[in-house]
């Protein structure tokens, strides 16, 4: 009777061990040691600290949160001209290296699209709204981006960059929307 025990418990003890990595999101390769995959799911973030360039203070905080209809983007812009409008975009590159951020590339734009407001149909996925400073230099703002995800894949966010721009887009003009240099620039990662 051992005998037959003997197995039959080391088999309890091992799908018990199972049950209880599979719910922590782990399988058993994993369960010993290994990180766990940055969350890619319905609450997924991503956050990019914005730094100044060109010469500016301008810094900031960027957050990505994946939510149903896309992804709500929440910006806060310091060090900002007072009451001064400024282009706001998603960038191709992860590449905040240069000084003037050109290292960044062009808009984010996965399908192709020439550039517009993000309120009609024909625009960049990384076209955003201006952002409005107060009379203290600082910006807050939140929207839906519905082109985007919190992910690495083809609308993804993760290794892209945000960049704030010198002047106003003015939605039309091809493919920057005039929105003059670049003057903070943070890349977005996994948070």
């Amino acid at each position: 009777m051992k005998q037959v025990l003997t197995p039959l418990a080391a088999c309890i003890a091992a799908a018990v061990a199972l049950a209880g990595c599979a719910g922590s999101g782990m399988t058993s390769s994993s369960a010993a040691g290994a990180t766990a995959a940055p969350n890619t799911g319905a609450d997924a973030r991503a956050t990019a600290k914005l730094q100044p360039k060109s010469g500016t203070d301008t810094a900031g905080t960027v957050t990505f949160q994946q939510q149903p209809g896309g992804v709500m983007m929440t910006a806060a812009i310091t060090g900002l001209p007072p009451n001064s409008v400024h282009g706001f975009h998603v960038h191709e590159k992860g590449d905040c290296s240069a000084p003037d951020a050109m290292s960044a590339g062009g808009h984010f734009n996965p399908t192709g699209k020439p550039h517009g407001q993000m309120t009609v149909p024909d625009h960049h996925a990384g076209d955003m709204n201006n952002v409005t400073a107060d009379a203290s230099g600082n910006a807050r703002v939140s929207m839906l981006l519905p082109d985007l995800t919190v992910g690495t894949g083809a609308n993804g966010v993760i290794g892209r960059a945000v960049v704030v721009h010198k002047d106003p887009d003015d939605y039309k003009t091809q493919p920057t929307g005039n929105s003059g240099g670049r003057i903070a620039c943070g890349v977005v990662a996994a948070s």
